[in-house]
């Protein structure tokens, strides 16, 4: 049984509010300015719900993260995630 679902709602002067759950029961909200990219991004995150809840993913991000500290101290900075 899925535990996919959607809703997207907007108050007037607001930006779309755009609330998913995946098939894993993961929660995602997300804010955009017009409609079609608040209707993409639910089936962007269908679409990735694998890689999201992944070990692998994870573990790729932490791998990113400490090769773009590596390559700060590298270059003589001060490491920042910014």
């Amino acid at each position: 049984m899925s535990k996919r679902n959607f809703s997207i709602t907007r108050k007037e002067g607001e930006m779309y509010d755009v609330r998913v759950v995946d098939s894993y029961g993961k929660k995602y909200q997300n804010y955009f300015e017009c409609a079609s990219k608040a209707n993409d991004w639910v089936y962007y995150i269908w679409e990735k719900e694998e890689w999201f809840n992944s070990v692998n993913s994870q573990e790729l991000l932490a791998n990113a993260i400490e090769n773009c500290i590596k390559l700060d101290k590298e270059q003589g900075k001060e490491p920042s995630l910014d």
